[in-house]
């Protein structure tokens, strides 16, 4: 292999992109990206500040806005043009990042052999593939952070000011795409103070920081000179941007392993997409690749702080393991897949070039080497053809970790077309099947940009109701039993994959005839609530129909939160909330025709107690679904004596607090209850709730109640530990409607008298004193009523006199002296009282008690070790 080898295989790929080019679609985010690119250019010039209320200014313009520039300097206006020169002009962005990953994994690896590889392992990713003619935003970040992996070895590598200088400038406009990419900052930062305390000398100190400098400098002014945004604060932007994307804000709904997702994705989500959409090759390679490496690093901890290939390996290995860990433990916002991750293909690649540079050097045999050439090879053509039979929807690809033989599989379990480009097939189609005319299309068909000017002359977008063909790349729930089907029935061109359907063209005169049908047999259903939608519900279907509906009724999100019958039902993540967040957009399943609104959504095959759903326009329907058991809990428990006879009547039936009501109106269940808990043991309760003495348990009716025979139910469950008192009540916008509180010390006390007092007190006196953790407790077995009515006196000398309050600080004591009642009670002619003590260390307490007419009754001092 010559070392041109890597611009040979770059140069076939970037002809092989000019001849497919224009198959490929126009991407949702495409006009976005180039709005963007517009106002940001307008800031620059100071035209106008419509920048800074743009919700893509968290985003700098290093790559859309010279995208927009050469743009303009080729004089592009026609709307085909432009989109073919973004489109390829991204590609060959992708392909220069694989001559950066070849050039790494050259040095890295000494092998030309295994760098080509690693190039054709980076190349042959179909989803990555496809993506880099649409994706101007993820495909430009993975590719930059490539190169910026490359200029930091070579930084470390050459060691020089110059190396460095452009090390900086890389991760700059790396941060400038995705500000993730300033993950590699405080890295090479990292590694430069590793050099720095392995120096010998003064002199090579002062080189590292001078080196240290240049890039942070360098760094600095590549990011700001590429992010508009950031020039009127930089400070503040900047900081606010990395918040903005620690918790991004989504309400994209999209299906992953058969359920549809709203809100936090699950742990496995990242592992699980990039495992069945990565082609085998590099999964086993990159395993390989990791594993060596993690071995390396645990055999010889020490030779990852030097200047090593090994240390660059362990940043190769953090930097695609570490943001898989960070969004899982941080709960990022995700969706469409992992291509927010798509950066982590770039460390993977060369890890699985490592995995394979280690097969060939562990086993000499001529046999064993070409074997494992042939079968990387064997898996890289295998890709290649796989990525040309399923052209040019290389972004539905899945390997052979998931079923892609049943019929209509992939699509049951993982969204498919989400960048809606298979539109731009079903226009060609219709302007093939009607050569004459105009044809009037879905509005939500925006790949007609595409299309040769004379051919979009015949195109007219228009909104459903008007429009003459459909075409669409979801997927519906039937009418009858909730599950998934192609969409539509009678489509007259259909696009498959993996023998699932991934774009129907159909006539809408079809549709609203079929919708007519189904909406008839909803009609028939049972009719759970009304508001602006009607609820009707057939078998684990729920249907929202509206009869008279505007676009307006679709657009605002529809949330639609489930009680299950138990807990343990939903999802891990979903117990301690008590419900499910099934929440969808209209377009996900919902059909506008003839007037009427109809929105099919399925429901858990678990057993519901409740539901409540609306849309955020100050609509909401609460249903509830009483079980057999809500009538038997209802009778069971109001045949016995409540703590409180208020707005409700509630009860404590073991470890649960029951609320109950009869006659029970609609706006008796919508009030929101507050509840208030106190503890023997302040140290039982939440850590943040320790300052205020209680736990906050308040909570919506919705959460724990039902409603059924003009009967109200609310089940709650109470903490293990022994309560002194409940305050509960209940309160609307205009204020309190009833509130009461339950005294419970004494039973409370008498639970934990024998615990509390089981050993020797640290004082013996009128009362006995004893001291458990950060509590003292007072105990007295025969405990008269003067006895509980005497007031008693706490004093509290600390270690440290700068410890005590403010205002307490000139007496070199804490006072906090107190009435039984606060800490404890009264009960079988016993008292006790559990009184909390402070965090700081105590040298010394006084303790005894007092009353006005006799003094002081009793004293003593207990000495803290």
């Amino acid at each position: 292999m010559t070392p041109h080898g890597a611009l040979i295989i770059c140069a076939l790929f970037l002809l092989v992109g000019v001849l497919i080019l224009d198959d490929y679609g126009v991407s949702a985010d495409e006009h976005f990206q180039r709005r963007y690119a517009l106002v940001s250019l307008d800031y620059i010039l100071g035209k106008n500040d419509t920048l800074l209320t743009q919700w893509e200014r968290f985003y700098g313009v290093a790559f859309i806005l010279p995208l927009l520039l050469v743009e303009r300097a080729l004089g592009l206006t026609d709307s085909r043009d432009i989109h073919l020169f973004n489109h390829i002009l991204t590609h060959l962005f992708f392909i220069l990042g694989g001559f950066f990953c070849y050039r790494l994994a050259y040095r890295l690896f000494d092998n030309r052999l295994v760098a080509l590889i690693a190039l054709l392992l980076y190349l042959l990713h179909p989803r990555l593939y496809a993506h880099s003619f649409f994706n101007s935003k993820d495909i430009p970040f993975f590719s930059m952070f490539v190169i910026a992996l490359y200029l930091v070895e070579r930084a470390f590598r050459r060691d020089t000011v110059g190396a460095f200088v452009l090390c900086g400038v890389g991760i700059g406009l790396l941060a400038d795409i995705r500000i993730m990419g300033v993950m590699l900052f405080p890295a090479v930062l990292a590694m430069r103070g590793m050099d720095f305390c392995l120096a010998a000398g003064w002199a090579e100190r002062r080189r590292i920081m001078l080196t240290g400098g240049g890039f942070i400098l360098a760094a600095m002014v590549a990011l700001y000179a590429a992010w508009p945004y950031l020039w009127g604060d930089p400070g503040g932007r900047f900081i606010e941007s990395l918040l903005r994307f620690s918790e991004f804000p989504n309400d994209t709904e999209q299906l992953f392993r058969g359920q549809w997702i709203t809100e936090q994705v699950p742990p496995d989500y990242i592992p699980v997409w990039f495992a069945i959409t990565t082609p085998p090759a590099t999964l086993l390679l990159g395993l390989v690749g990791a594993a060596v490496l993690a071995g390396q690093g645990i055999a010889r901890p020490r030779s990852i702080f030097g200047n090593t290939r090994r240390r660059f390996g362990a940043l190769l290995l953090a930097c695609f393991t570490l943001p898989v860990m960070a969004v899982i433990l941080l709960e990022s916002s995700l969706y469409t897949g992992w291509r927010h991750l798509y950066f982590i293909y770039g460390p993977g690649c060369l890890l699985a070039a490592g995995g394979l540079g280690w097969l060939l050097r562990s086993w000499q045999s001529k046999q064993w080497r070409m074997g494992v050439v042939g079968l990387t090879g064997a898996g890289a053509l295998l890709t290649a053809l796989q990525m040309a039979q399923i052209h040019p929807y290389q972004q539905v690809y899945f390997n052979f970790l998931v079923d892609r033989e049943t019929p209509e599989y992939l699509g049951t379990q993982y969204d498919l077309e989400y960048w809606r480009l298979s539109p731009l097939e079903g226009l060609q189609y219709l302007l093939t099947a009607y050569p004459e005319g105009t044809i009037g299309v879905d509005w939500r068909t925006r790949n007609y940009e595409l299309l040769p000017a004379a051919d979009r002359e015949r195109i007219i977008i228009r909104p459903p109701e008007d429009a003459e063909f459909y075409i669409g790349f979801q997927r519906e729930r039937t009418f009858d039993d909730g599950e998934l089907r192609p969409f539509p029935e009678a489509a007259l061109y259909a696009r498959r994959i993996y023998n699932n359907t991934i774009m129907v063209v159909a006539r809408y005169a079809d549709l609203r005839r079929q919708w007519e049908r189904e909406y008839q047999s909803v009609k028939a259903g049972e009719l759970l609530g009304s508001s602006e939608f009607d609820l009707y519900r057939q078998g684990k279907l729920l249907t929202y129909v509206r009869e008279t509906c505007e676009y307006a009724d679709q657009e605002s999100r529809f949330y639609l939160d489930v009680k299950p019958r138990a807990a343990a039902d939903l999802p891990g993540s979903r117990q301690r909330q008590g419900y499910e967040d099934l929440g969808f957009m209209f377009y996900r399943h919902g059909h506008l025709f003839n007037g009427k609104c109809v929105v099919p959504v399925a429901l858990p095959d678990y057993p519901l107690a409740a539901i409540r759903t609306g849309q955020y326009k100050d609509w909401e329907v609460r249903i509830y679904l009483p079980l057999p058991e809500h009538r038997a809990a209802y009778a069971a428990v109001t045949a016995g004596e409540p703590l409180i006879r208020s707005g409700f009547n509630v009860y404590r039936r073991d470890n649960e607090l029951i609320y109950t009501k009869e006659p029970c109106a609609a706006a008796d269940a919508a009030g929101r209850v507050a509840l208030h808990l106190w503890t023997v043991r302040v140290a039982d309760l939440p850590a943040e709730r320790r300052q205020y003495g209680f736990d906050n348990r308040d909570f919506d009716f919705w959460r724990y109640g039902t409603r059924f025979d003009d009967k109200c139910l609310i089940q709650v469950p109470l903490p293990d530990y022994p309560l002194t008192g409940v305050e509960t009540g209940q309160s609307d916008a205009a204020g309190k409607i009833w509130r009461e509180r339950a005294d419970l010390r004494a039973d409370a006390f008498r639970t934990v008298y024998p615990e509390l007092t089981d050993g020797e007190p640290a004082l013996r006196d009128f009362f006995d004193i004893y001291r458990q953790g950060r509590s003292l407790i007072y105990a007295r077995e025969a405990c008269g009523e003067e006895d509980a009515a005497a007031r008693f006196g706490l004093h509290i000398w600390p270690e440290r006199v700068e410890d005590l309050p403010a205002a307490q600080q000139q007496y070199g004591f804490e006072n906090r002296d107190f009435a039984l009642e606060q800490f404890g009670a009264r009960f079988d002619g016993k008292c006790m009282a559990v009184v909390p003590l402070p965090d700081y260390p105590i040298d010394e307490i006084w303790t005894g008690q007092f009353s006005p007419d006799q003094g002081s009754l009793w004293e003593g001092m207990l000495t803290v070790e």
